[in-house]
């Protein structure tokens, strides 16, 4: 499994908290920040956007690292991605990811390189 796969299946690599981290690119924070607190009904601000990855080591953006339901669970279980759980079919948790997003079920399927 690709290490920028997050648990839930989400491709890190495409994900522009992680863009912006990596090139530190503070216009880039600031459009994220203002999308997610529109998406999420919550503030969020341009410094809150630092993340290096779901399932890597370093950075993580206050809801990655600590409130996403996904991650923490998959924590809990000791398992590499969603995808290793045998609960994943009928997981409302990662249901709401998967049910919307044919390319995260696809990167969690098994033998996935």
């Amino acid at each position: 499994m690709k290490k920028l796969i997050a648990y839930c299946g989400l491709d890190c690599e495409k994900c522009d908290a992680r863009k912006a981290t990596l090139n530190d690119d503070n216009a880039l924070r600031e459009k994220v920040a203002k999308e997610w607190s529109e998406l999420n009904g919550v503030e969020i601000t341009p410094e809150m956007i630092n993340c290096e990855g779901c399932r890597s080591d370093g950075l993580k953006t206050p809801y990655c690292d600590s409130l996403c339901p996904i991650r923490q669970c998959a924590l809990g279980k000791s398992v590499e991605t969603c995808g290793d759980c045998t609960a994943m079919g009928c997981c409302q948790t990662i249901g709401m990811i998967i049910s919307n997003n044919a390319e995260a079920l696809n990167n969690l399927k098994p033998n996935k390189k």
